[in-house]
């Protein structure tokens, strides 16, 4: 007798399971199960090949240089971006991550566009260096040519003899516009391009 009702428990366990399993197509009508993914957006750069390399690095006046800014939406939908071009040397501000803040420095070039969920966008930058001074141990970028206009920016790097060059960074801040305060705001995503100024 206890070995009847022993295989009736399990017997009645079994026949529930196998009850779940061919109904699952039917709950899952019914049951919204949360999505795993996690919404973000993607910045990046790449190279005058669309590649990950090839960098410009070593940049001297009067020379042009090409690189390719993109942008990756998985936000889960449409989206209105701003992409800010900015410029400093090693010591000034880049944007804080921790308290997601941009930097403080101002915008040379903007675009501005909409991605749809799941999509890309990408596009060319040139740019090239006008009016630079070399004095001892100082260089002093006066304006900078960004998809052929001219920006004065006046940013000057000392010497750096750990690294044996002017360094200066183009850096590119992603701002997302927020629907529920109406304004655009950083979205804590940026990507920088060190650079040697060299001379002419």
């Amino acid at each position: 007798m206890r070995n009847i009702e022993e295989y009736r428990g399990l017997f009645t366990v079994a026949s529930l399971i196998l009850i779940l399993i061919a109904a699952a197509p039917t709950l899952a009508l019914f049951i919204r199960v949360p999505e795993g993914s996690e919404k973000f957006s993607e910045l990046w750069l790449l190279g005058p090949e669309r590649k990950a390399e090839n960098y410009p690095f070593n940049v001297s006046v009067g020379e042009s240089y090409s690189i390719y800014v993109g942008v990756g939406n998985h936000l889960g939908r449409s989206a209105y971006y701003i992409v800010y071009v900015k410029f400093r040397n090693e010591t000034q501000q880049v944007p804080n991550f921790t308290m997601s803040e941009p930097s403080p420095l101002p915008p040379l070039y903007e675009f501005s566009f909409v991605v749809s969920d799941g999509d890309v966008w990408e596009v060319p930058l040139t740019f090239a260096f006008e009016n630079v001074l070399f004095q001892q141990n100082f260089s002093l970028v006066q304006d900078i040519s960004i998809n052929g206009v001219v920006f004065p920016v006046n940013c000057s790097s000392a010497w750096n003899s750990d690294r044996n060059g002017f360094y200066y960074q183009m850096f590119f801040e992603l701002w997302l516009y927020n629907m529920t305060s109406m304004r655009v705001h950083y979205h804590n995503r940026f990507v920088g391009l060190w650079l040697n100024m060299t001379g002419s």
